[in-house]
């Protein structure tokens, strides 16, 4: 029941059409049911005022069992066998299933029923048990729905989050024909309840997966909803467990903070209904269903553990991460893409959502995580959701580097050789280079305007843009400014702060360089003049200098080492200025997170660090001003006269809320009399250059309706991140500025 891996690369029309069919005919569902465990995510985590603590915990575990995974494999087949049970390291998924097959064959197995597995989905073990005859059974509602559709699951944990109560009916008429209507959900649960009850009487073999087992006692965590995986194992003489090795864990009291985290998590329960720890065999005794007593044997248990590819990504230090992931499902639920298609777009053979690239990636192989690796736009709300810490978009980067140069030989070197500003090789996608190299491409454009604008938006120029590039021609083009925001200020003289002195260098007032983007030096010229406007207000003597591209554009685009130079260039010009004790002032946030985050992966810790350290998102900055003295009258301007009470929307971005700073502005913006509401959704849509794709553009818009619709009363909106004021301008048609041009003092 795998997803089968697409012949061929799809062409951006053919991607674009199947997102459109899967948002018509699952999005609905998706969206409904993801969100619904978004917002019980939010509330159960509240409990817990441990909450961080406990990450911390978990995530220092599951580092330590990973690191001595060897050493925990041969723990746990030596305790269970102790116990009279088996273990078996299995390879690969053929390896794995022809095991499965003897133990099936040994036991005379008729019928094998299942609980939820995502890992005996990884290694197709139903089609394997299928072709020698046997009849498989999942038992998990959600399972059999996707069985009896013979669809692959659309989510780790809820696998026909795809299917609506109707099209479950329909589904179920059409196969079972039952004798009564199933009209509801308790119709469809009691349906579904008594048929597999008969199926589990019946079985020979149980198998179920294992969230998580101890070495040190060979105790298996089953975490469900339903208890299926009790009934199947207590209603079979043969119980088989099938788990990956990063399911290992030391001792059995480091359960603990997962039990804690694993269902908050994923659907928002404080905990999932049934918790069961098994230590095959056990003592349960085998049932004898014909004569409905207690069976005389013992039960005979194999726990089938299985590499296929995991010892590789724990030697890959890039991806070795993603052997932390519990499968909770957080970073699915929390993805606006995800929440909108599910995994039947975001996911392949087996696995999906962000973690699922490096799933993907290990143990299906790079042509599987290609399917789908730029669903991830990296806006991070999935960082802050996972509860042990992976830093899901850094794995996408990292795979989508390594799909940019597989194959790489070299031979197309040529091609590009000092004619493009990056450091990547010929093969590199030409969508991806463009969007990558976009400083370079917003150069050119301010150096030619108004030509580079009239220029782009001819209809050839735009059909070419879409043919060559897959820019939509739907989507408006951004407006390069001739006079760049650094132009602007040196013509103005510099900082106008009274007491610097002629040469900028100011005695006895705070110092701030304002970093000069390249959306805001190039075409929001006019957010930087805001900005500049307001910290000279408030007393900060600025400086615009001529900085490089932080390297957010490249790393959108997997081009690591073109990343890696601009964050060493960028890093050197900022030094001096960090050296003379200068704040590093952001208006964009995405590049604060390069600076605060991304910097840490591409720059000598030292080095990121102090960058990290001495920056600050712009309402961050002004905030902190305002609370230690400054003149919050400075920023009104009699010439706005602004009604307190004054209502405004305000969206914040994605990577500004990852980063915790979203409060600032909201602050502000109260202190200056404004009545705020902010919005609930996790991303407006467009993530940089994602919006703009041929092939995501009707994503794009479907993700920020939802947005649209929650500002629909709001007379004025504001928006932190340049890709959500382009979106919300577009959604609302209407002007959405940056926040600073609310407040700024006109002169």
């Amino acid at each position: 029941m795998s997803r089968a891996t697409r012949e061929g690369k799809e062409t951006r029309e053919e991607k674009a059409a199947r997102i459109r069919h899967l948002l018509a005919t699952e999005g609905e569902s998706v969206e409904r049911n993801t969100k619904g465990f978004n917002a019980g995510r939010y509330d159960a985590v509240r409990e817990l005022s441990d909450y961080e603590e406990l990450k911390d915990e978990a995530r220092a575990i599951k580092e330590d069992a990973i690191s001595r995974l060897p050493e925990l494999i041969e723990q746990v087949r030596e305790t269970v066998e102790e116990n009279g049970g088996t273990v078996y390291l299995a390879d690969d998924a053929a390896d794995a299933n022809r095991y499965i097959r003897e133990v099936c064959d040994d036991a005379d197995a008729e019928t094998v029923v299942k609980s939820k597995s995502m890992t005996t989905e990884e290694i197709d073990v139903n089609d394997a048990l299928e072709a020698d005859g046997t009849e498989v059974w999942e038992t998990d509602l959600g399972e059999f729905v996707v069985q009896v559709a013979d669809e692959a699951p659309s989510h780790i944990v809820a696998p026909a989050v795809h299917k609506s109560r109707e099209t479950i009916a329909e589904l179920f008429e059409a196969r079972f024909d039952p004798d009564r209507p199933l009209e509801t959900a308790d119709d469809l649960t009691a349906f579904a309840r008594e048929f597999l009850a008969e199926k589990i009487a019946d079985a020979d073999v149980g198998m179920t997966g294992a969230n998580f087992v101890a070495a040190d006692t060979g105790t298996l965590a089953l975490v469900t909803s339903e208890g299926n995986a009790r009934k199947s194992v207590a209603a079979t003489d043969t119980h088989v467990a099938v788990a990956g090795v990063e399911k290992l864990l030391p001792r059995f009291e480091d359960l603990s903070p997962f039990v804690e985290l694993i269902a908050r998590s994923g659907t928002g329960q404080s905990i999932t209904s049934y918790v069961t720890f098994l230590t095959p065999p056990g003592d349960a005794p085998t049932l004898d269903w014909d004569a409905d007593t207690a069976g005389e044997g013992d039960r005979d248990f194999h726990l089938v553990l299985l590499d296929n590819g995991r010892t590789d990504l724990r030697g890959d230090d890039q991806l070795r991460e993603t052997l932390y992931c519990i499968r909770c499902s957080a970073c699915l639920n929390s993805c606006a893409n995800f929440q909108h298609v599910g995994g039947h777009a975001f996911g392949g053979e087996t696995y999906s959502g962000g973690i699922a690239t490096g799933w993907e990636a290990g143990v299906h192989g790079m042509d599987s995580a290609a399917e789908f690796n730029d669903f991830c736009t990296g806006c991070t709300r999935c960082v802050n959701q996972c509860p042990v810490g992976i830093d899901i978009p850094w794995i996408n980067t990292v795979v989508r580097d390594r799909l940019n140069r597989e194959g790489d030989d070299r031979n197309f070197d040529f091609l590009v050789e000092g004619l493009t500003p990056d450091e990547e090789s010929g093969r590199l996608d030409l969508q991806k280079r463009f969007f990558g190299n976009f400083s370079t491409v917003a150069k050119w454009g301010s150096a030619t305007a108004p030509v580079s604008n009239w220029l782009a938006r001819t209809p050839g120029v735009r059909a070419l843009a879409e043919r060559a590039l897959g820019v939509d021609s739907r989507r408006d083009l951004p407006e390069f400014k001739r006079e760049t925001l650094r132009k602007w200020f040196e013509s103005r003289g510099g900082t106008r702060v009274e007491g610097a002195n002629s040469g900028g260098t100011a005695a006895g007032v705070r110092e701030a360089v304002l970093y000069p983007d390249t959306y805001t030096n190039h075409v929001a010229v006019e957010r930087g003049k805001a900005a500049v406007r307001t910290l000279e207000a408030l007393g900060v003597a600025v400086r615009i200098p001529d900085v490089p591209d932080s390297g957010r554009a490249a790393l959108s685009q997997g081009m690591v080492s073109s990343a890696e130079a601009q964050a060493r260039a960028c890093a050197s010009a900022l030094a001096p200025h960090l050296d003379a004790d200068r704040d590093v002032v952001v208006v964009e946030p995405s590049d604060l997170a390069m600076f605060r985050a991304d910097y840490r992966k591409l720059l000598p810790e030292t080095e990121a660090e102090r960058i990290a350290d001495n920056s600050y998102e712009l309402f961050e900055y002004v905030y902190g001003l305002l609370e230690n003295g400054g003149d919050a009258d400075a920023l009104r301007g009699a010439e706005r006269e602004t009604e307190r009470g004054e209502q405004i929307g305000y969206h914040s971005h994605c990577q500004q809320r990852t980063l915790g700073l979203e409060r600032y502005t909201t602050a502000v913006l109260e202190e200056l009399g404004y009545d705020v509401s902010t919005s609930d959704a996790e991303c407006c849509g467009m993530a940089g250059s994602f919006g703009y794709k041929r092939e995501y553009y009707e994503l794009s818009m479907e993700v920020g309706e939802s947005l649209r619709e929650e500002f629909a009363g709001d007379a004025q909106v504001v928006a932190s991140g340049t890709s959500c004021c382009e979106q919300l301008t577009a959604l609302r048609d209407d002007d959405v500025p940056h926040p600073i041009e609310r407040i700024a003092p006109r002169n």
